[in-house]
């Protein structure tokens, strides 16, 4: 077993404030997308508040949406993004969400127990958007192994192309 798991940073912009007419639709279907990755195999931890809500939490502006989490590794999150439910939200992120021109998502690692913090998660980002995919700061088509893997292990499953974009 690794030393080491997955955490994950996705941003997005919002077309307009969470309790809008046009993020509606996206709120309606928090509970429940939320609700598959809690119970998804391989997933560790979300940020979010004391009573569950990740939505109130804006630590890059008001109108700037957050998810971080942590999973056992690459092919964990992988499976619950692209292979389950989360798939249909993903394809409708044009709907709520504005384009954005720079890498919105960034993986790392982080030894196993900790929880990142936003600071870690800025900083991760800030190294891919600087760097392109490294084994500090990465994305699901270029991932990395973890650092104690075996260093002939295969590689972790890239992703599939974001059907949102």
């Amino acid at each position: 077993m690794s030393r080491y798991q997955l955490a994950q940073l996705n941003i997005a912009l919002m077309k307009g404030p969470i309790d809008s007419p046009v993020m509606a639709d996206f709120v309606a279907n928090l509970d429940r997308i939320n609700a598959l990755a809690d119970q998804s195999p391989g997933f560790v931890w979300r940020l979010q508040t004391e009573d569950g809500n990740a939505t109130a939490l804006s630590p890059l502006g008001e109108n700037e949406i957050v998810n971080m989490s942590v999973w056992d590794d690459v092919a964990a999150l992988n499976h619950y993004v692209y292979k389950t439910a989360h798939v249909e939200i993903m394809k409708r992120r044009k709907e709520w969400f504005e384009r954005m021109r720079e890498a919105y998502m960034v993986l790392w690692w982080v030894p196993r127990g900790q929880r990142p913090t936003m600071d870690d998660a800025i900083a991760s980002l800030a190294h891919l958007r600087a760097h392109g995919p490294t084994a500090r700061a990465f994305t699901f088509s270029r991932a990395f192994a973890a650092p104690d893997a075996p260093e002939h292990a295969p590689a972790p499953p890239s992703g599939d192309a974001c059907p949102a974009l």
